[in-house]
């Protein structure tokens, strides 16, 4: 009788630390997600074209498995071209991107990670259009690379860009009708990888190219057989917690 009384009194005690932190034990379960694929991990991404509201660029903790194998990582992602007042999305900033040169986008992205995320962490990028082409410039910018693991940079109708320097793994996807994972330089620098090196979908988008960039990359029929980090047929899963998301602008001055 004492026994049960005992552990009567233990799951009580329980009950009452979980219902007493912020949200209780609920609102913790409703924060955390699982995103199986890359089609999931777009829709992340595409949050960032919110008009300059919360700006382009947000960061999320969770939880890298592969296998059995289990990381903390911080999801990094980048939305695309957006006509925003004082906001890097701008078309200036794409051909800045294209061409592998310094942009506002860029630096503000460099600077975001530096504070507020730990120095050593793990990151995964992912970023859509010009957002993947500056994905590629912090993936191989050497202040991110000395003070951080950059696991996976995952671009949605991106060009290729800054080949070789890069650390992690790149997985590039791009719908059959879309052309602009084409439009860089890289395009006649590297035009093999550039051009082989996409992985691509075919959408039935024929002669809309750009419907083709901008619907294509949340369908699962498309993309779910591509994991979080972009692998088709992969299975890495993302759990994070969502509570944990913040956004942030991306001026340009």
């Amino acid at each position: 009788m004492k026994k049960r009384l005992g552990f009567i009194a233990l799951l009580l005690t329980l009950v009452m630390v979980f219902t007493a932190l912020p949200g209780g034990l609920i609102a913790f379960a409703d924060s955390t997600r699982t995103y199986t694929n890359a089609a999931e991990i777009y829709t992340l991404v595409r949050d960032g074209y919110n008009g300059g509201a919360k700006g382009p660029i947000s960061i999320t903790k969770g939880t890298l498995k592969q296998g059995f194998s289990s990381k903390t990582v911080y999801l990094v992602t980048l939305s695309g071209t957006e006509l925003v007042l004082n906001q890097s999305t701008e078309v200036l900033t794409d051909l800045f991107s294209g061409f592998d040169l310094d942009n506002a986008y860029y630096w503000n992205v460099v600077r975001v990670i530096q504070q507020n995320v730990p120095r050593g962490a793990n990151i995964i990028l992912a970023g859509h259009s010009l957002g993947g082409m500056v994905a590629q410039q912090v993936a191989a910018d050497s202040t991110i690379k000395s003070r951080y693991n950059v696991l996976n940079t995952v671009t949605f109708g991106s060009p290729l860009l800054s080949v070789g320097s890069r650390e992690g793994v790149v997985r590039r996807l791009g719908d059959v009708s879309d052309v602009v994972p084409y439009l860089s330089g890289r395009l006649f620098t590297n035009p093999i990888t550039a051009i082989f090196g996409l992985n691509r979908e075919d959408g039935h988008y024929y002669g809309r190219p750009i419907t083709a960039h901008n619907a294509s990359y949340s369908r699962t029929d498309l993309w779910g057989k591509y994991d979080v980090t972009g692998t088709r047929y992969g299975s890495a899963r993302l759990i994070l917690d969502l509570g944990t998301r913040e956004f942030f602008q991306s001026p340009i001055f």
